[in-house]
Protein backbone atom coordinates (compact mmCIF):
# COMPACT_ATOMS: atom_id res chain seq x y z
CA UNK A 1 0.00 0.00 0.00
CA UNK A 2 1.44 3.35 -0.83
CA UNK A 3 1.82 5.76 2.25
CA UNK A 4 -0.38 9.00 1.69
CA UNK A 5 1.34 12.22 1.03
CA UNK A 6 2.06 14.90 3.63
CA UNK A 7 1.70 18.32 4.01
CA UNK A 8 1.77 21.43 6.08
CA UNK A 9 -0.30 23.94 5.63
CA UNK A 10 -0.50 27.57 7.45
CA UNK A 11 -3.31 29.64 8.51
CA UNK A 12 -6.47 27.19 8.31
CA UNK A 13 -9.08 28.53 10.19
CA UNK A 14 -10.78 29.45 6.97
CA UNK A 15 -10.62 30.39 3.29
CA UNK A 16 -7.98 29.71 1.17
CA UNK A 17 -6.38 27.57 3.89
CA UNK A 18 -9.41 25.72 5.33
CA UNK A 19 -10.59 24.52 1.77
CA UNK A 20 -7.22 23.41 0.60
CA UNK A 21 -6.82 21.58 3.96
CA UNK A 22 -10.26 20.20 3.06
CA UNK A 23 -9.91 19.56 -0.74
CA UNK A 24 -6.50 17.82 -0.17
CA UNK A 25 -7.91 15.32 3.15
CA UNK A 26 -10.71 14.35 0.51
CA UNK A 27 -7.96 13.46 -2.19
CA UNK A 28 -6.01 11.02 0.32
CA UNK A 29 -3.45 13.48 1.71
CA UNK A 30 -2.72 13.14 5.33
CA UNK A 31 -2.91 17.03 6.04
CA UNK A 32 -1.01 19.09 9.02
CA UNK A 33 -3.38 21.78 9.41
CA UNK A 34 -1.91 25.12 11.42
CA UNK A 35 -3.69 27.59 12.40
CA UNK A 36 -2.68 31.08 14.98
CA UNK A 37 -6.43 30.60 17.63
CA UNK A 38 -6.80 28.16 19.60
CA UNK A 39 -10.28 27.95 19.13
CA UNK A 40 -9.82 27.43 15.29
CA UNK A 41 -7.14 24.64 15.92
CA UNK A 42 -9.83 22.57 18.29
CA UNK A 43 -12.30 23.79 15.36
CA UNK A 44 -10.28 21.78 12.94
CA UNK A 45 -9.61 18.87 15.23
CA UNK A 46 -13.63 18.20 15.81
CA UNK A 47 -13.32 17.89 11.47
CA UNK A 48 -10.92 15.62 11.50
CA UNK A 49 -8.06 17.14 11.19
CA UNK A 50 -4.45 17.04 12.58
CA UNK A 51 -4.39 20.20 13.43
CA UNK A 52 -1.46 22.59 15.69
CA UNK A 53 -1.27 25.85 16.88
CA UNK A 54 0.54 27.92 14.56
CA UNK A 55 1.85 31.93 14.67
CA UNK A 56 4.40 31.88 12.18
CA UNK A 57 5.01 35.62 13.58
CA UNK A 58 6.36 33.86 16.36
CA UNK A 59 9.93 32.07 16.52
CA UNK A 60 8.66 29.69 19.67
CA UNK A 61 5.26 28.54 18.32
CA UNK A 62 7.32 27.62 14.72
CA UNK A 63 9.44 25.57 17.15
CA UNK A 64 6.81 24.19 18.99
CA UNK A 65 4.82 23.20 16.44
CA UNK A 66 7.78 21.89 14.53
CA UNK A 67 8.22 19.45 17.37
CA UNK A 68 4.73 18.30 17.13
CA UNK A 69 4.90 17.93 13.72
CA UNK A 70 8.71 15.53 13.96
CA UNK A 71 6.14 13.12 16.43
CA UNK A 72 3.64 12.52 14.09
CA UNK A 73 5.67 12.33 10.88
CA UNK A 74 9.12 11.53 12.19
CA UNK A 75 10.88 14.35 10.01
CA UNK A 76 9.18 13.22 6.68
CA UNK A 77 7.18 15.96 4.59
CA UNK A 78 6.37 15.74 1.16
CA UNK A 79 5.13 19.66 0.85
CA UNK A 80 4.38 22.69 2.69
CA UNK A 81 2.00 25.20 1.64
CA UNK A 82 2.74 29.07 3.12
CA UNK A 83 -0.87 30.75 3.28
CA UNK A 84 -1.11 32.57 6.45
CA UNK A 85 -1.11 36.45 5.75
CA UNK A 86 -3.18 39.69 6.48
CA UNK A 87 -3.16 42.68 4.70
CA UNK A 88 -2.53 45.97 6.85
CA UNK A 89 -4.60 48.56 4.22
CA UNK A 90 -3.12 52.26 4.31
CA UNK A 91 -1.51 54.89 2.94
CA UNK A 92 2.52 54.31 3.10
CA UNK A 93 3.32 57.86 5.09
CA UNK A 94 0.47 56.99 8.04
CA UNK A 95 2.26 53.61 8.37
CA UNK A 96 4.74 53.64 11.22
CA UNK A 97 7.67 51.44 11.29
CA UNK A 98 5.78 49.14 13.87
CA UNK A 99 2.49 48.52 11.36
CA UNK A 100 4.82 47.83 8.46
CA UNK A 101 6.90 45.19 10.97
CA UNK A 102 3.62 43.91 11.78
CA UNK A 103 2.93 43.49 8.63
CA UNK A 104 6.28 41.66 7.46
CA UNK A 105 6.44 39.59 10.44
CA UNK A 106 4.00 37.15 9.20
CA UNK A 107 3.71 37.61 5.64
CA UNK A 108 7.42 37.57 4.91
CA UNK A 109 9.96 36.77 8.26
CA UNK A 110 7.86 33.69 9.42
CA UNK A 111 6.77 32.51 6.10
CA UNK A 112 10.78 32.53 5.46
CA UNK A 113 11.81 31.06 8.75
CA UNK A 114 9.15 27.98 8.38
CA UNK A 115 10.67 27.09 5.05
CA UNK A 116 14.10 27.40 5.94
CA UNK A 117 13.39 24.94 9.09
CA UNK A 118 11.20 22.23 6.89
CA UNK A 119 14.09 22.65 4.06
CA UNK A 120 16.51 20.33 5.90
CA UNK A 121 13.79 17.67 6.19
CA UNK A 122 12.88 18.26 2.57
CA UNK A 123 16.89 17.50 1.60
CA UNK A 124 17.07 14.34 3.81
CA UNK A 125 14.55 12.41 2.11
CA UNK A 126 15.48 13.81 -1.19
CA UNK A 127 12.22 15.73 -2.50
CA UNK A 128 9.67 18.41 -1.74
CA UNK A 129 7.07 21.00 -2.29
CA UNK A 130 7.36 24.76 -1.15
CA UNK A 131 4.61 26.22 -2.06
CA UNK A 132 4.23 30.09 -1.08
CA UNK A 133 -0.11 32.01 -1.23
CA UNK A 134 1.42 35.42 -3.04
CA UNK A 135 -1.11 37.54 -4.88
CA UNK A 136 -1.58 39.67 -7.77
CA UNK A 137 -0.26 42.34 -6.15
CA UNK A 138 2.75 40.35 -5.68
CA UNK A 139 3.94 41.87 -9.28
CA UNK A 140 1.25 44.54 -10.06
CA UNK A 141 1.09 47.56 -7.04
CA UNK A 142 -2.32 49.11 -6.65
CA UNK A 143 -2.63 52.41 -3.48
CA UNK A 144 -3.22 52.13 0.09
CA UNK A 145 -1.98 48.65 -0.06
CA UNK A 146 1.76 49.63 0.39
CA UNK A 147 2.65 47.59 3.05
CA UNK A 148 0.95 44.79 1.88
CA UNK A 149 2.34 44.97 -1.64
CA UNK A 150 5.96 45.51 -0.18
CA UNK A 151 5.24 42.06 1.70
CA UNK A 152 4.21 39.67 -1.46
CA UNK A 153 6.96 41.64 -3.54
CA UNK A 154 9.30 40.26 -1.13
CA UNK A 155 7.65 37.13 -1.28
CA UNK A 156 7.69 36.68 -4.88
CA UNK A 157 11.93 37.25 -4.78
CA UNK A 158 12.58 34.93 -2.05
CA UNK A 159 10.69 32.41 -4.07
CA UNK A 160 12.69 33.09 -7.28
CA UNK A 161 15.72 33.24 -5.21
CA UNK A 162 14.98 29.92 -3.52
CA UNK A 163 13.81 27.68 -6.76
CA UNK A 164 17.48 29.18 -8.36
CA UNK A 165 19.04 28.26 -5.16
CA UNK A 166 16.93 24.65 -4.97
CA UNK A 167 17.77 24.44 -9.00
CA UNK A 168 19.25 20.11 -9.35
CA UNK A 169 17.22 18.81 -6.49
CA UNK A 170 14.14 17.59 -6.38
CA UNK A 171 12.63 20.09 -4.35
CA UNK A 172 10.34 22.73 -5.95
CA UNK A 173 9.22 25.88 -5.20
CA UNK A 174 5.92 27.51 -6.57
CA UNK A 175 4.30 30.45 -5.91
CA UNK A 176 0.11 30.43 -5.96
CA UNK A 177 -1.46 33.87 -7.31
CA UNK A 178 -4.43 34.43 -5.98
CA UNK A 179 -6.21 37.96 -6.87
CA UNK A 180 -9.80 38.27 -5.81
CA UNK A 181 -10.86 34.97 -3.64
CA UNK A 182 -14.16 34.95 -1.06
CA UNK A 183 -12.47 34.67 2.33
CA UNK A 184 -12.29 36.70 5.23
CA UNK A 185 -9.56 38.85 4.12
CA UNK A 186 -11.10 42.12 3.83
CA UNK A 187 -12.71 41.86 7.52
CA UNK A 188 -9.24 40.81 8.56
CA UNK A 189 -8.10 44.36 6.83
CA UNK A 190 -10.79 46.29 8.08
CA UNK A 191 -9.69 44.73 12.28
CA UNK A 192 -6.04 46.10 11.28
CA UNK A 193 -7.01 49.05 9.43
CA UNK A 194 -8.85 50.16 12.83
CA UNK A 195 -5.79 49.22 15.11
CA UNK A 196 -2.77 51.02 13.04
CA UNK A 197 -4.83 53.91 9.86
CA UNK A 198 -7.35 54.94 12.36
CA UNK A 199 -5.83 58.07 13.90
CA UNK A 200 -5.16 59.63 10.30
CA UNK A 201 -8.87 59.36 9.33
CA UNK A 202 -9.45 63.05 9.61
CA UNK A 203 -5.83 63.87 8.27
CA UNK A 204 -4.84 64.21 4.34
CA UNK A 205 -6.33 60.90 3.43
CA UNK A 206 -9.36 61.30 5.12
CA UNK A 207 -11.70 61.07 1.83
CA UNK A 208 -9.86 58.02 0.95
CA UNK A 209 -10.02 55.76 4.43
CA UNK A 210 -13.60 56.71 4.46
CA UNK A 211 -14.10 55.43 0.51
CA UNK A 212 -11.75 52.88 2.25
CA UNK A 213 -13.53 51.82 4.89
CA UNK A 214 -16.94 51.27 3.05
CA UNK A 215 -15.11 49.14 0.90
CA UNK A 216 -14.01 47.14 3.40
CA UNK A 217 -17.09 46.82 5.27
CA UNK A 218 -18.99 45.36 2.21
CA UNK A 219 -20.98 42.47 1.89
CA UNK A 220 -20.41 39.93 -0.69
CA UNK A 221 -17.59 39.89 -3.30
CA UNK A 222 -14.98 42.40 -3.69
CA UNK A 223 -15.16 42.77 -7.32
CA UNK A 224 -17.13 41.11 -10.00
CA UNK A 225 -13.81 38.76 -10.44
CA UNK A 226 -14.04 37.60 -7.17
CA UNK A 227 -13.55 33.43 -7.55
CA UNK A 228 -14.20 31.05 -4.65
CA UNK A 229 -11.91 29.18 -2.50
CA UNK A 230 -12.31 26.17 -5.01
CA UNK A 231 -9.88 28.12 -7.48
CA UNK A 232 -7.36 28.42 -5.45
CA UNK A 233 -7.35 24.69 -3.95
CA UNK A 234 -7.37 23.57 -7.91
CA UNK A 235 -4.13 25.54 -8.23
CA UNK A 236 -2.83 23.99 -5.28
CA UNK A 237 -3.72 20.37 -6.54
CA UNK A 238 -1.96 21.11 -10.07
CA UNK A 239 1.08 21.95 -8.42
CA UNK A 240 1.47 19.09 -6.02
CA UNK A 241 0.54 16.62 -8.49
CA UNK A 242 2.56 18.05 -11.54
CA UNK A 243 6.14 16.25 -11.92
CA UNK A 244 7.46 19.62 -13.00
CA UNK A 245 5.05 22.34 -11.59
CA UNK A 246 5.34 25.67 -13.00
CA UNK A 247 6.79 28.58 -10.96
CA UNK A 248 3.56 30.24 -10.51
CA UNK A 249 -0.02 29.48 -11.07
CA UNK A 250 -1.87 32.59 -11.57
CA UNK A 251 -5.62 31.91 -10.25
CA UNK A 252 -8.21 34.68 -11.51
CA UNK A 253 -8.53 36.90 -14.41
CA UNK A 254 -7.62 40.17 -12.76
CA UNK A 255 -4.04 38.41 -11.75
CA UNK A 256 -3.91 36.75 -15.10
CA UNK A 257 -5.05 40.11 -17.08
CA UNK A 258 -2.21 42.46 -14.62
CA UNK A 259 0.58 39.70 -15.74
CA UNK A 260 0.34 40.90 -19.55
CA UNK A 261 -0.22 44.31 -18.90
CA UNK A 262 2.88 44.89 -16.85
CA UNK A 263 4.71 43.30 -19.73
CA UNK A 264 2.88 45.25 -22.74
CA UNK A 265 2.00 49.02 -21.22
CA UNK A 266 4.58 51.68 -20.80
CA UNK A 267 4.92 51.89 -16.82
CA UNK A 268 2.84 55.21 -17.03
CA UNK A 269 -0.15 54.13 -18.51
CA UNK A 270 -0.27 50.42 -16.10
CA UNK A 271 -0.30 53.10 -13.87
CA UNK A 272 -3.60 54.71 -14.66
CA UNK A 273 -5.06 50.84 -15.04
CA UNK A 274 -3.88 50.18 -11.36
CA UNK A 275 -5.61 53.32 -10.00
CA UNK A 276 -8.60 52.54 -11.77
CA UNK A 277 -8.38 49.13 -10.18
CA UNK A 278 -7.40 50.03 -7.10
CA UNK A 279 -10.34 51.83 -6.14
Amino acid sequence: MTPSRSILITGCSSGIGLHAAQTLKQRGWRVYAGARQEQDVDRLQAEGFEAVQLDIADDASIEAALAWLHERCDGRLDALFNNAGFGVPGAIEDLNRAAIRHQFETNVFGTMALTNALLPWMRRQGHGRVLVNSSVLGFAAMPMRGAYNASKFALEGFCDTLRLELVGSDIHVVLIQPGPIASRFRMNAAREFDNWVAPYQQGRNAALYEAMHTRLAKEGPASPFTLGPEATSAAVVAALDSRRPKARYRVTTPTKAFWYLKRLLPTRWLDVVLLKAGG
